[in-house]
């Protein structure tokens, strides 16, 4: 069975050092390329493997992690390009706390944020684009443009915002899907599949959503329109995937209205709401079932696995969120500086080498948006390492090449697995076709209507003013007032 880099070092001190800025030896006859790289925490391979971890695949190649990623790259750079960089790494925990961070005055030369808030940064005119050599196949070492799957890179390059396609500006990093994940011994697989699971009385108390407006709004619109996006006709028409996108990022006033009515219902059924903590309470049993990107998923059935017993990831039936990490250039960091650029789009590439994108995912349990390519099959054989066929189980063939070569059914990416991988680590992973049909990206929000949904999330997690009775405002006025008087006549007597 795979496991993740990190049930083996879930080591907090790691954490601390990968998320300080950190220092490097400077050569005495040179002025380095100082480069700061931002990320999310906890998402890429900090090395120290154990000599037994080394994962030997079969074309031959062997992985393993020795330092941290960043760390490799600086030797690279240094050899390749005969320059020295020093990496600068930091961290973030959510898009909002990056956004956060740029505004009050943090620069970064290179950022790793969600598809919506790359979306955002692209409309405010903050990026810089890539350059035309990055996505020179001739180079050998733009490994980004060779590696990258046709999946990933036809969604960049087949998506805009304000006229401006995202490939300009973005390169992926990490990718997958939202659902539900879920302790099978306790949910069955129809409840776990539909966004309704979160009003489900019969798990009252006993299931978490997230602790963002973006993912839960997406949950409460696939309840709230779960007739029509389940209706066949819409599911047949030649103009699906734009409806689906349309309904999954509907802002009018009175959908945000009736989210909120909605929202506010699930809240008193819900256990919480969580950002991170949704695994632990998963693989403890506090819950039966939490809305959960796939990554984590695979991190805590993982997890759960080590603990001897089964968790089960499913994708509701009304639609998934299709989302996407991805490096991008920030121009107040970068601020024209050609050693930077170079710099930093030499850090995308690196980290898109095979070796690199296995690391990463051997770490942190989520998919890499490199696939390889004809002459490198790293990716896919690590695929096979991971879930190929093992023991006597039932033979599942399962499908991938709508990642690996674009054609799903190219019989080359036609993993033999196991029945037993359905709902599980590898449909986690590599969702299968079907699901992909049904995922809608989350688009970037204008001004008034994130300025709307953004109140309508602070009516949910505090409390609405205006549904606040009358009597109630004219009571505590009321007690102000006597405050006050008291507050009068004790001034006065002194």
């Amino acid at each position: 069975m795979r496991k993740t880099k990190r049930m083996h070092s879930f080591a907090a001190a790691g954490i601390v050092v990968l998320c300080g800025m950190l220092g490097r030896t400077v050569y005495a006859d040179e002025e380095p390329v100082v480069l700061r790289v931002c990320s999310w925490e906890e998402y890429i391979d900090l090395g120290e493997w154990d000599a037994e971890e080394a994962i030997e695949l079969e074309n031959g190649a062997v992985i393993f992690g020795e330092k941290p990623l960043y760390e490799d790259f600086e030797e690279w750079y240094k050899e390749t390009y005969g320059r020295e960089v020093r990496v600068e790494y930091s961290c973030f925990g959510t898009n909002e706390d990056l956004y956060n961070q740029l505004n009050m005055g943090d620069t970064y030369d290179l950022v790793c944020p969600s598809e919506y808030m790359i979306m955002k940064l692209i409309a405010e005119d903050r990026l810089v684009p890539y350059s035309d050599h990055f996505y020179d196949t001739q180079d050998v070492h733009n490994y980004y443009i060779r590696n990258v799957s046709p999946y990933i890179q036809k969604t960049l390059e087949s998506n805009e915002i304000d006229g401006v396609y995202w490939s300009d500006y973005a390169a992926g990093y990490m990718w997958g899907v939202t659902g539900v994940l879920y302790n099978p011994a306790l949910v069955t697989e129809e409840e776990a599949a539909t966004w309704e699971i979160f009003g489900n009385p019969k798990f009252s108390r006993q299931i978490t959503l997230k602790d963002n407006v973006r993912d839960s709004y997406f949950a409460a619109l696939g309840i709230l329109k779960a007739d029509e996006l389940t209706d066949e006709a819409l599911r047949c028409s030649d103009t699906y995937h734009d409806q689906l996108a349309d309904i999954m990022n509907d802002v009018r006033p009175e959908t945000i209205d009736q989210a909120q009515e909605l929202l506010n219902q699930l809240m008193d059924n819900v256990y919480s709401l969580e950002t991170d903590s949704g695994k632990a309470d998963m693989i403890t049993g506090k819950i039966v079932a939490n809305y959960q990107w796939s990554g984590d998923a695979v991190y805590a059935m993982d997890q759960a696995d080590e603990d001897g017993f089964e968790l089960r990831f499913a994708v509701p039936k009304e639609s998934t969120n299709l989302w996407f990490d991805g490096w991008v250039m920030l121009k107040n960091g970068i601020r024209g500086d050609a050693d930077k650029q170079h710099a930093a789009e030499a850090f995308v590439n690196y980290l898109s080498r095979t070796d690199s994108a296995v690391r990463n995912m051997y770490y942190i349990g989520y998919t890499s948006s490199i696939a390889g390519n004809a002459q490198d099959d790293t990716i896919y054989e690590y695929l096979k390492w991971c879930y190929g066929v093992d023991g006597e189980e039932e033979i599942l063939e399962y499908p991938v090449g709508y990642f690996f070569s674009g054609d799903n059914s190219d019989a080359h990416y036609i993993l033999q697995s196991t029945v037993s991988q359905m709902g599980r680590q590898l449909y986690s992973q590599y969702p299968p076709q079907d699901v992909i049909d049904r995922a809608a990206i989350m688009r970037y929000f204008d001004a008034d209507a994130n300025k709307a949904i953004n109140q309508m999330w602070i009516n949910v997690r505090c409390f609405d003013i205006d549904d606040i009775p009358m009597g109630v405002w004219m009571a505590l006025l009321a007690a102000l007032m006597f405050a006050i008087s008291m507050g009068f006549r004790k001034s006065r007597r002194r």
